[in-house]
């Protein structure tokens, strides 16, 4: 098996790369205290083509895999922007993923060239407050209007709203109580975001203070019947499509922050002298760095591994769930033990290894817990009886 990159794939690293240098700590470190959308860093890699890099030529995108996804959003969060830079375009990379495979032509025309070239954004309407994890318990109405349908109802921890003009959402065109299966009934619609018809606001949070979350209120917005995504009531099926990369891609993310953070704790343990001899001298600050770099670079094999299987066409969930699950906690614990080598000044702003733990925290929460990734592994692979 071969694990080394392509001439092609070493290509895209370096030329993402080369975008992101152009933002430091500081631009980051000024967006996690003006809580401000880093917009100049999301329009250049609009500029530069990446926020296509998954979406079929036909529409001006790369025409390329998961795993070169993977690779970019591993070297977007592993430059100094963490999972601020990440999810300012993570949406892009996953989130129109139902459109390219169960849209219309006409759709795909109609909306994926501005989100590619950077001239529309979009959110991702799913969670709501009373269902959280359980997907199939949504209560947001999609009630059949004139023309189309009126959406009626809240959701929550929606990303970007603030800076969007789209969302996609999923909403229930049918009572559960009247469909025959749990995941019939919902619909998937990719439409504007009216802020007359919805109110969107903002949740102050822990981390990634740069990409705005969201709680989002619902009174009668318009739907046309043109902006549902395939069947009505097949949405929950057409939403599986993208869960496996965006899995993927949150593990990928999260070892490149950890990766960023385990940089600047091994330079600033090379620097650092206490009684006149420098602390990554000592075996108590070397071996627990060495350990994160050894689960850094394992999880970042099985993310590749889950990519390429994706990529092939061949059967990825259980890979897809491991990705997550070992990059959410190899990243975290590598910017835990960068604040911790970094000592009281780990907790200083100015060393923005405190701005990577906060941020990586998300990754072990959204979009899926690391406990449900840890029940479906045991319920799919081990064959033991489903907890839930």
């Amino acid at each position: 098996m071969d694990f080394s990159l392509t001439e092609d794939q070493h290509d895209i690293v370096e030329a993402v790369t080369k975008v992101c240098s152009k933002f430091g700590d500081d631009y980051w470190y000024n967006l996690d205290q003006s809580s401000a959308f880093p917009e100049q860093f999301y329009q250049d890699m609009a500029a530069a083509g990446w926020l296509g890099i998954a979406m079929p030529e036909s529409v001006g995108g790369a025409g390329l895999g998961v795993k070169e996804a993977a690779l970019m959003m591993n070297t977007v969060a592993k430059s100094g922007g963490g999972m601020s830079a990440a999810s300012s375009i993570h949406i892009n990379i996953f989130g129109p993923h139902p459109i390219v495979v169960f849209g219309s032509e006409d759709q795909k025309q109609r909306w994926l060239p501005d989100l590619i070239q950077g001239r529309s954004k979009t959110c991702f309407g799913v969670t709501e407050p009373d269902a959280g994890l359980n997907t199939l318990n949504l209560s947001l109405r999609a009630d059949r209007s004139n023309s189309g349908y009126l959406l009626r109802g809240k959701k929550i921890w929606t990303s970007t709203a603030q800076v969007a003009d789209k969302i996609m959402v999923l909403a229930r065109t049918t009572a559960k109580d009247e469909c025959a299966r749990p995941t019939d009934g919902l619909s998937l619609f990719y439409t504007d975001l009216n802020r007359d018809h919805v109110d969107v606001r903002r949740i102050p949070k822990m981390g990634r203070a740069a990409v705005d979350s969201n709680e989002l209120f619902f009174d009668g917005l318009p739907v046309p019947e043109e902006d549902r995504i395939g069947e009505e009531g097949k949405g929950f099926h057409y939403l599986l499509h993208s869960l496996n990369p965006e899995r993927v891609l949150i593990g990928a993310e999260a070892i490149g922050a950890g990766q960023c953070a385990l940089d600047k704790a091994s330079r600033y343990a090379s620097e650092r002298v206490v009684f006149d001899r420098p602390i990554g001298q000592n075996q108590s600050i070397q071996h627990p760095l060495a350990e994160c770099w050894a689960e850094l670079k394992a999880a970042f094999l099985m993310c590749l591994q889950a990519a390429d299987l994706y990529d092939r066409g061949e059967e990825c969930g259980a890979f897809a769930n491991a990705a997550k699950y070992l990059g959410a906690e190899a990243g975290f614990k590598a910017c835990t033990q960068a604040v911790m080598t970094h000592g009281g000044m780990g907790y200083a702003k100015e060393f923005h290894v405190e701005r990577l733990l906060r941020e990586v925290m998300i990754t072990r929460l959204a979009p899926v817990s690391q406990q449900l990734i840890l029940c479906n592994i045991a319920e799919k692979v081990l064959g033991l009886p489903k907890s839930y």
